[in-house]
């Protein structure tokens, strides 16, 4: 006997989804004051999955490049538990020390998604639902069936999603997705954990951000040499040494057979490529372009 084949109306899939185009928030005032721009920064990741190696971090590391990238002295990263108090206490350290701070994680519909409010009683606010945020939601979803058949049960947790601190700034920094980034104390900005929305909204959030000017943010330069690190570090202590007066970082990352890379980051882009070529002299090497260079950081990714 054949097998009992589905309802027809079973076999349909959703309808496409529909084409949406909502509005961006306006640019509010520097939340840091004015003429004052972001110079350090701090992640934090929370979830048990992260802790438990179910899931992969990817945003510390997309936000970690973000920082390089935009000038921003990335100090700190850290992975928490979805535990109230280690929220509390994180996040009231990390925004009394840093000018800009994430978290990733925790903002769903379910029992463990306690970020918001776990930062609403860190900052002394009540949890309120956010009418425009629940409004796009809607817009974005009204194409997907399973929708109607929620209980009321389900659509409650569905609403958590859009219940947030209230004194918060609820900003939509993108216009085909309804999630938006709310920020606490114009510092602490909260960020879903799915990678990619999580990239999504940190690469449109820019505008709303008092970046560093062009002049303010470091250049990178790597100079790959065959030597071994030990034959190389007597020469890189003394070169760093000597340029710790002028801010100038130096690196050295080996590799699985013989050489390694050396990392030159300062503000002084003529300055680090004048030392670039000494280090290649020094050490037998040779500078990277940039296309290596992004080649090699993507590689690591992997």
């Amino acid at each position: 006997m054949e097998p009992p084949q589905p309802a027809k109306d079973k076999l349909l899939p959703n309808p496409p989804a529909p084409v949406v185009d909502f509005p961006i928030s306006p640019i509010p005032k520097n939340p840091l004051g004015e003429g004052r721009y972001i110079k350090t920064a701090a992640a934090l990741i929370i979830g048990d999955e992260i802790l438990n190696g179910n899931t992969l971090d990817r945003n510390s590391n997309y936000f970690a490049r973000f920082c390089f990238e935009n000038g921003i002295e990335l100090q700190r990263i850290e992975v928490i538990a979805d535990d109230e108090l280690e929220i509390l206490e994180a996040s009231r350290r990390m925004v009394q020390k840093y000018d800009f701070v994430i978290t990733s994680g925790g903002i769903g519909p379910t029992h463990d998604d306690i970020t918001y409010a776990s930062l609403a009683k860190s900052f002394g606010q009540d949890l309120k639902y956010h009418d425009e945020t629940l409004a796009r939601m809607e817009e974005a979803s009204r194409h997907r069936t399973w929708i109607s058949q929620q209980s009321e049960e389900q659509r409650t947790a569905r609403k958590r999603m859009a219940l947030f601190p209230e004194a918060g700034e609820v900003l939509f920094v993108a216009s085909d997705i309804w999630v938006p980034v709310v920020r606490l104390e114009g510092k602490l900005c909260i960020f879903p954990g799915i990678p990619s929305l999580f990239q999504k909204l940190l690469d449109n959030l820019k505008p709303f951000l008092p970046l560093p000017a062009e002049d303010a943010r470091p250049f990178r330069l790597q100079v790959f040499t065959p030597l071994p690190e030990s034959s190389i570090a007597p020469f890189l202590t003394t070169l760093q040494k000597r340029v710790k007066p002028e801010n100038i970082r130096i690196g050295s990352y080996p590799l699985l057979q013989p050489g390694a890379h050396v990392a030159l980051i300062g503000l002084d882009r003529e300055r680090v490529k004048e030392l670039g070529l000494e280090v290649e002299k020094e050490l037998q090497g040779r500078i990277l372009s940039a296309e290596e260079t992004d080649a090699m950081i993507k590689a690591k990714r992997q």
